[in-house]
């Protein structure tokens, strides 16, 4: 595993149930905030996703961009945590997590 996704897994495994971040914030908090695309590549082979909850990550718009299990399996595990959805939308404002 690359430093640069053991970063990216380590981050987001600080998100907690019920919250939600963006690739952007995962990008700015490691110090590379036009990396946003590396961090969806590095969570796109996470070996660990129940372990790290990479559902738990979305696009700065709040859309909730993709997911290797299928974009309903990723909005169903995030209505299942408490997660208001409308439109595959969250609302950032109630639901971000900054790290």
């Amino acid at each position: 595993m690359q430093e640069f996704q053991r970063q990216v897994l380590e981050l987001t495994a600080k998100i907690p149930r019920g919250k939600v971040t963006t690739y952007k914030q995962i990008a700015l908090a490691m110090g590379k905030p036009k990396a946003y695309r590396a961090v969806a590549r590095a969570l796109a082979k996470n070996p660990h996703p129940i372990k790290i909850p990479c559902h738990r990550v979305i696009k700065s718009d709040g859309h909730i961009g993709g997911y290797a299990g299928g974009i309903e399996k990723k909005k169903n595990l995030l209505l299942h945590e408490g997660v208001e959805i409308k439109g595959n939308k969250v609302f950032l404002s109630k639901y971000f997590f900054k790290l």
